[in-house]
């Protein structure tokens, strides 16, 4: 699929790319697709270990994510998937807050689902999106 631009941001993005073999965004047409973000550092990829603080760094490297494809971040999201482990209120609480703090002008429609499991051992949250930049 050449025709299509793929990115990822410097540091985790680009270990990522390497060590699991897959883009953290790509750009189709007017719209951007980003893969889950987790609430890692993007820089060391170390993970947060509290729920609340790995969700709202979770939000922070989707803002990372979609700036770095070229768009202008959270403003342009309609669509949220949520991948949690596990599902429970503070979970539900802390993404309702960064709902709130991202994206105060508008709501996009969201799935939230709770898992077994994540990509890494450390994640407690996967988040990805849809966002459309004109």
């Amino acid at each position: 699929m050449s025709h299509l631009q793929y990115y990822n941001y410097e540091g985790v993005g680009q270990r990522n790319k390497e060590r699991f073999r897959y883009s953290q965004a790509v750009r189709i047409g007017d719209r951007i697709e980003c893969a889950g973000q987790g609430g890692w550092d993007p820089k060391t990829g170390v993970f947060l270990k509290e729920i609340n603080e790995q969700i709202d760094q979770a939000f922070a490297n989707v803002d990372l994510n979609l700036k770095d494809a070229g768009g202008k971040g959270w403003e342009q999201v309609f669509r949220v998937n949520s991948y949690h482990v596990p599902i429970n209120n503070e979970a539900l609480d802390a993404m309702v807050r960064n709902f709130k703090r991202w994206m105060p002008n508008h709501q996009p429609i969201w799935t939230c689902v709770g898992v077994t499991r994540l990509g890494e051992d450390d994640m407690r949250v996967e988040i990805e999106v849809v966002a459309h930049d004109p």
